[in-house]
């Protein structure tokens, strides 16, 4: 661990700015992610990538970057033919790059990394993280997340991203692994409308949380940058904890296709009213770049 500052208490001080999507930053740079392990294969094959891309985002004026562990999980390394062993290392070493990152970055301003949890659909990698509802019960869910999870929580990162999670059942299955881990976490949903993207209310998941110490933040990501805005007022009046918002950038993604659809609706202008509401970690998911950010950071100093 470092002696950066704890992010609960930063954000009981104010509004924290989170990066951007990691994969249209490794995209722009140029690196194909037409892969099932998606930009976890570059922990294996090319890692100084990531950490550009974490700098990239530092740079902008993120304060937090989140690491590219995502889609790394031992499942999916397995059928790559990578050994538990070698796995482990390839997770813990997702925070590695992002400390390495913030390190680079400097700048005299304190600088967190969150170790990306992504649910079980997205080692499937066929698009299952954005319906939910896997066939799966808690506890198997549980024990699907639990081995990365203490993987991720031993390398030391300062937060965990419990993020895109569709289904209120996974948000029970993770807020089980999380409790005594020893490391903060935030919850965060992917939704549609005020539903979980497997139909639940949004506050009914949100409760989940609520009393849940390790839980510093609840809120949503990789969803329209619409429906985070009525979200985000469920999640701080049915939690009472801060509230993390990063939603896309509007475009909607085609599994079948591999590619985005529609236009861009994300605007730094919703920043205000996202802080009124009570968010305080707030940044951007799937194509919402530097640029975005910088823009972003911008209007919350």
């Amino acid at each position: 661990m470092t002696s950066t500052p704890d992010l609960s208490r930063a954000l009981a001080e104010g509004t924290v700015v989170l990066d951007g999507g990691l994969s249209n930053q490794l995209e722009s740079a140029g690196h194909d992610l037409s892969d099932a392990l998606w930009s976890a294969r570059l922990l294996a094959e090319e890692p100084e990538a990531i950490v550009a891309a974490h700098l990239a985002y530092y740079e902008a004026g993120a304060s937090v970057a989140i690491t590219s562990s995502y889609q790394a999980t031992f499942e999916g390394f397995a059928r790559r033919g990578i050994g538990r062993g070698r796995a482990g290392e390839l997770i813990g070493l997702s925070v590695e790059l992002g400390r390495e990152a913030a390190q680079r970055a400097g700048g005299g301003r304190p600088l967190w990394v969150a170790a990306s949890v992504g649910p079980y659909g997205a080692m499937l990698a066929d698009g299952s993280e954005y319906r939910g509802r896997y066939g799966l019960s808690v506890a198997e869910l549980e024990a699907f997340h639990r081995p990365r999870l203490e993987v991720l929580a031993a390398a030391g990162p300062d937060v965990l991203a419990l993020e895109t999670v569709p289904d209120a059942d996974e948000a029970r299955a993770l807020l089980r692994v999380v409790r005594g881990l020893g490391v903060p976490a935030w919850l965060s949903y992917s939704v549609a409308g005020e539903f979980t993207r497997a139909g639940q209310p949004l506050e009914e998941a949100f409760a989940l949380a609520a009393d849940v110490e390790e839980i510093v933040a609840v809120g949503v990501n990789c969803c329209a940058p619409e429906d985070a805005d009525r979200a985000v007022e469920l999640a701080a009046r049915v939690t009472g904890k801060p509230v993390v918002v990063y939603p896309n950038s509007g475009e909607s993604w085609d599994a079948q296709a591999r590619a985005w659809r529609g236009e861009s609706s994300f605007s730094a202008g919703r920043v205000a009213g996202w802080e009124r509401a009570g968010a305080r970690l707030i940044g951007g998911c799937c194509r919402v770049g530097p640029g975005a950010i910088a823009e972003l950071a911008r209007q919350v100093g």
